[in-house]
């Protein structure tokens, strides 16, 4: 059995939820039939005629990439405009084209996590907030004997969560009564009997953004007909979500010494650094795309230096003139980790749920530059 895009996009959406993207943002499906199903998924950063072929050759019918194709609203499809004759081949071949842009820079286990990961840097926080998460409380009624099949389907599905701890949940005993009526098939008693049953209250809490797939599995894992529930939304905000992260290296070393591992791990088309070589460095923030504007938070944070890409001349500048090093590894060599993580996500999830579909990596990296000595 193969993976229904609408599946899929569920299985990413909840990894990188589309909340987190900010307001600018194009994110989502590009285009294509999401009640297909996909025997593979490519995996890129761009969407290109190369890529296209790839997933073509693959049998991919289901293309995801991290920065959009389609950026702005349609006005007509001209295919003689070499960008709209790709999208008319893309969908001729059957090909659906779904990304996950800002929203996977900031999610936990994205971009900048993936990025700092790769680097090595521990201790790691988020190094300019842009939100927190809304929070709500999740009640239920579970008879006795089923309250620990409940709490396990809650926390998998991501109720219960707080900090480094799961199934965080309250419980209190009680009784419950209902009276079945015709046509109701009781999971206890008969129709037509008020029935007194020992019931736990079981209290937890969620991020609202993952409702539906928590009551989901509140409903699937409960044993009644009918499950009582109720959601209340709460004033405390949960974690705190944004772009960037800041950490510390293993060891100190010189910028010099954090270039080179810069450029053996990330394979940069060229790299450029700004600040003077041999100076020590332990505490770094790490941006991953265009992470110029990002110059004085990086100080306020007290990073030794500063890894993103497409910094520019007057940015650079700004970071000399308060004597932050910079590194700047390009847009897509600080983004590429991302794919390859989100790949084995996917592919765990795909095991999990026994779907044969296939999660490759394209093996493009298009070289934006030529770079002549």
């Amino acid at each position: 059995m193969f993976v229904q895009g609408n599946k899929l996009v569920s299985i990413i959406e909840e990894f990188a939820p589309p909340k987190f993207a900010l307001e600018w943002d194009s994110t989502g499906l590009q285009w294509g039939d999401l009640r297909r199903d996909a025997p593979a998924v490519l995996m890129a950063l761009d969407f290109s005629a190369e890529v296209l072929e790839e997933a073509l050759e693959a049998g991919a019918s289901f293309v995801f990439t991290h920065h959009p194709y389609l950026f702005q609203p349609l006005k007509r499809i001209d295919l003689a405009n070499p960008r709209d004759n790709l999208i008319a081949r893309a969908l001729a071949a059957g090909i659906t084209l779904y990304c996950a842009h800002t929203n996977l820079d900031v999610a936990p286990g994205g971009v900048n996590d993936a990025l700092a990961e790769l680097l090595g840097l521990e201790n790691t926080e988020l190094l300019a907030p842009i939100g927190a998460e809304d929070l709500e409380k999740l009640v239920t009624f579970i008879p006795e004997g089923y309250e620990d099949r409940v709490r396990d389907a809650l926390a998998e599905a991501g109720a219960g969560w707080i900090g480094n701890y799961s199934h965080c949940t309250y419980q209190l005993m009680g009784t419950g009564t209902f009276l079945p009526r015709e046509g109701a098939d009781p999971f206890l008693g008969a129709t037509g009997r008020l029935e007194k049953v020992a019931e736990y209250r079981l209290e937890t809490i969620l991020p609202k953004y993952r409702r539906k797939d928590i009551v989901e599995a509140l409903l699937a894992a409960h044993p009644y007909e009918e499950v009582a529930y109720d959601l209340y939304p709460l004033s405390r905000e949960g974690d705190s979500y944004g772009l960037g992260r800041i950490g510390e290296l293993k060891a100190e070393v010189t910028l010099k010494e954090l270039a080179e591992s810069c450029r053996d791990l990330l394979r940069p088309d060229h790299l450029k650094v700004h600040g003077d070589l041999m100076i020590k460095v332990r505490k770094a923030a790490v941006l991953g795309g265009s992470g110029g504007d990002y110059i004085g938070t990086a100080l306020q944070k007290g990073a030794d230096v500063f890894i993103t890409g497409d910094l520019k001349f007057h940015q650079a500048q700004e970071a000399a003139l308060y004597g932050l090093p910079l590194i700047d590894a390009g847009h897509d060599a600080t983004e590429w980790p991302a794919i390859p993580a989100l790949a084995d996500v996917l592919r765990e999830k795909m095991q999990q749920n026994n779907y044969q579909t296939k999660i490759l990596v394209s093996k493009i990296r298009k070289k934006m530059w030529q770079i002549i000595s």
